[in-house]
């Protein structure tokens, strides 16, 4: 089975980390990860844990989700968003799927927003992917350590695939994408006042692609051809 990260944006509740922490264990996982400002998380983590001690003492800790998501070769938002530019959307079934094609050695990184407030814009497009629990539509909103039991319990029931796909890691696809959102700016693709108007739609349709990690290579190696191109004249 491939490797799972979850991340924790922000978290506004010792409670539910600890909760969080609980359900990790319940169903096999230990990496976990906290990003940016959050409250003093002992005692009360360790409470709501109740036996996952062992997840809450090696949780890690992140400035930013950008740092949080290096070396994750699948990122995934879980969000109630739906809209134009919001990237491949699965349910945590359809996720599952997802997770089995990956390699034992490779991780995907889950990722929580805050529990009043979610992700920003800024990071959601950080992640190639979103996903949501198709809850009720009149009341859709799950605590935070519910619905990371749904993922949790999906995940950890998949077999794994015969023919794992090299993936690139989510550094290695943001490097991709600020060269080419660089290369659309030079060339007026893009205009200044507000280029991540038309980019977020494009960052949708890498996601949607799906890129295994040679073509991502390829794909910066054209962007790079080009702006050699450019500048050589």
């Amino acid at each position: 089975m491939s490797h799972l990260r979850i991340i924790l944006v922000e978290p506004r509740e010792a409670g539910n980390v600890g909760a969080v922490a609980r359900a990790m264990k319940n169903f096999g996982f230990d990496e976990l990860w906290i990003v940016g400002e959050h409250p003093q998380l002992l005692p009360v983590s360790g409470w709501w844990a109740s036996g996952a001690d062992d997840v809450l003492a090696k949780a890690r800790f992140a400035a930013t989700l950008q740092e949080a998501v290096a070396g994750a070769h699948g990122t995934v938002a879980t969000t109630s968003m739906r809209g134009r530019t919001t990237p491949v959307t699965y349910t945590p079934k359809t996720l599952s799927a997802k997770f089995a094609s990956m390699a034992t050695d490779q991780t995907l990184a889950l990722v929580f927003g805050r529990e009043d407030s979610g992700l920003t814009r800024e990071e959601l497009v950080l992640c190639q992917h979103t996903a949501a629990i198709p809850a009720n539509d009149r009341f859709p909103t799950m605590n935070l350590a519910q619905s990371l039991c749904v993922f949790a319990y999906e995940l950890s029931s998949i077999e794994p695939s015969p023919e794992a796909r090299e993936l690139p890691d989510a550094a290695a696809l943001e490097r991709v994408h600020q060269r080419a959102r660089e290369l659309l700016l030079e060339v007026g693709f893009l205009h200044e006042n507000n280029p991540d108007r038309i980019y977020d739609d494009l960052r949708a349709m890498v996601a949607r692609a799906d890129l295994d990690a040679r073509e991502a290579t390829i794909l910066l190696g054209i962007i790079r051809q080009i702006e050699w191109k450019i500048r050589s004249r």
